[in-house]
């Protein structure tokens, strides 16, 4: 909220350096995308836009516990439903009970 406000994308050169390295992290995790726009000015000089677009849909599958899975064998993606408790070994659930 504090970058993208209500909107879902923002203008590159707004951010500063550290939080553009976090963006790339999140767009290869497939939770942003870049774009860009371009505008002919009435000089006729194209002035160029930069920005970063959310990808909602993807941000929604992980937020139920969802994540892509590429089959290489079959050169598919799917979406497995998975959360953090199932990679929990059970002796750490057993840990909790005493």
């Amino acid at each position: 909220m504090d970058l993208f406000g209500f909107d879902d994308r923002i203008i590159d050169n707004v951010l500063e350096h550290e939080e553009r390295q976090l963006f790339y992290m999140l767009e290869s995790e497939g939770i942003l995308n870049t774009g860009r726009e371009e505008i002919t000015l009435h000089d006729g000089r194209i002035w160029r836009i930069h920005y970063w677009l959310l990808k909602k849909n993807t941000i929604l599958h992980y937020l139920h516990g969802k994540r892509w899975v590429n089959n290489k064998n079959k050169n598919i993606q799917k979406f497995q439903h998975d959360t953090i408790y199932s990679h929990l070994p059970k002796y750490m659930w057993a840990a909790r009970k005493l």
